[in-house]
């Protein structure tokens, strides 16, 4: 079941009216219905995969309260090591088997030996890098006594399974959303209604923007050889704000979700392409996932202290890790490498922290240095789009090749109206830079109550008019 489907449509009213109605005033009730919604949620696409769930919040509740029975250290790292090596052991073979086999039987090939391995056809579970995260951030809060364990098992299921943001984030700390399980929620209208706002803008971002940019994306990435620079310039361009629209649309639309239920998450974006430098870009980008490698990875490592020699170990681990998190392809540990080689100059000058504060705050344009800190981040980041989103390493050197070839065709038909779209997105994402969604501040900027209705009527027509292009969620296959 996906957000911009029939389906979902008739779905969400019901549980809402349930939650709301049925069960009113007992929290309990409220979150046994999250439960059997959330399982009702992620069914619907394969009931199999329910069995991963639940065993994951199994252990893991499990492992809480042991780790609350003892304070022996021995025994408290096992239990640590114990979820890890489930939750990571699952994650690893349902989504990196056939990745290693392949590449040990490549491996060995490349010295005169011959490697068999057995590769299996696994479907990847929707959503398993998620709520993976998700639940292994409850169990090292609790092995650091950084958050008491839980009691309750219906509230932790519903934590683990929470279905605005079960399949692709965001990745909530537990010690955010678990303690909001256990507070009486009273329906409220504001919070209901900024909700369904932010739910709009995400449609909009994922309907009218991301899944028309896949159409030219998908043409120029299938048939790169057959265009030359500007054709696949357009195509990384393109692909760029179909990521971001997809993404950032989706965690808008989860958000808004949870808010209609009385659930604050964490903002996941915070309009990264407006970003001064690569570290900038990092702090706006997927912020559940990087703060989760920041917190859980990258400084037990040590961060960037110590010598050079770790600061650079440290900055390359955790983007490379990050990378890999994306899927069993060479092309994502690209990405993630050459994002740590943009990252590493910021770092060891010391300016990785430099631009904490909006872009042009409180003025309506940027200054020319500051467009021009902008578009550089950006064309570095459109490169890094490019093995990200290639089918291969081959191809995305291919790719990149052709750009400067002269040999190939500029032919390319679309419409224009892709552009004018483009640039009303563009527009009202920068004139909501500062706020938590773009279009968070319309009762403020637009005072006029007809004119508020007449830009929203406009975004719900524009919507229903492209919802013929359907798309999925890119994140779905992470």
């Amino acid at each position: 079941m996906i957000f911009n489907s029939f389906d979902f449509a008739i779905f969400l009213p019901i549980v809402f009216f349930l939650y709301w109605f049925v069960t009113k005033n007992n929290l309990k009730l409220q979150n046994l219905l999250i439960v059997a919604a959330s399982y009702v949620f992620y069914g619907w696409w394969d009931y199999r995969f329910l069995s991963l769930i639940a065993f994951s919040s199994i252990v893991d509740y499990s492992i809480g309260i042991a780790l609350n029975n003892t304070e022996k250290k021995s025994s408290r790292k096992i239990l640590l090591i114990t979820s890890l090596c489930t939750n990571l052991g699952l994650l690893g073979f349902f989504k990196y088997y056939n990745f290693f086999v392949s590449n040990f039987e490549s491996a060995f090939s490349f010295f005169g030996y011959k490697f068999e391995g057995y590769t299996l056809d696994i479907i990847l579970p929707v959503g398993i890098s998620f709520y993976t995260f998700q639940t292994l951030s409850y169990t090292i809060d609790v092995y650091r006594k950084n958050l008491n364990p839980t009691k309750d098992f219906i509230a932790f299921s519903a934590f683990v399974s929470f279905f605005p943001q079960l399949v692709a984030g965001p990745i909530e700390r537990a010690s955010n959303l678990l303690p909001q399980f256990f507070k009486k929620r009273n329906f409220n209208y504001n919070f209901a209604v900024d909700g369904t706002r932010q739910i709009l803008w995400g449609l909009f971002k994922k309907v009218v923007i991301a899944d028309q940019c896949a159409i030219y994306v998908n043409t120029i990435f299938d048939n790169s050889e057959h265009y030359g620079g500007v054709v696949l310039i357009l195509g990384a361009l393109l692909f760029a704000f179909q990521i971001y629209g997809d993404f950032s649309g989706y965690s808008d639309i989860a958000i808004g979700i949870s808010k209609l239920f009385g659930f604050n998450l964490m903002q996941n974006f915070a309009f990264p392409y407006f970003s001064r430098d690569i570290a900038e870009f990092w702090r706006r980008w997927h912020i559940s996932l990087s703060t989760w490698f920041r917190d859980y990875l990258y400084i037990p490592l040590g961060g960037s202290r110590g010598s050079l020699g770790k600061k650079i170990r440290n900055t390359f681990i955790i983007f490379l890790v990050s990378g890999f998190w994306h899927g069993a392809n060479w092309t994502f540990i690209v990405w993630g490498g050459l994002n740590a080689l943009y990252f590493l100059p910021l770092l060891l000058t010391k300016k990785n922290r430099h631009n904490l504060d909006t872009v042009a705050e409180n003025r309506l344009l940027p200054t020319p240095k500051e467009l021009l800190q902008l578009l550089t981040t950006f064309s570095i980041t459109l490169i890094a789009w490019i093995f990200f989103r290639a089918e291969n390493i081959g191809h995305a050197f291919s790719y990149l090749k052709n750009i400067f070839s002269s040999n190939s065709s500029m032919n390319f038909e679309m419409e224009y109206s892709i552009f004018i779209l483009l640039l009303f997105f563009l527009v009202i994402e920068w004139l909501g830079r500062t706020k938590l969604y773009a279009i968070a501040s319309v009762e403020q900027t637009l005072k006029s109550k007809s004119i508020r209705w007449v830009f929203y009527l406009v975004l719900c027509f524009t919507i229903i008019g492209y919802m013929d292009n359907q798309q999925d969620f890119i994140y779905f296959q992470f």
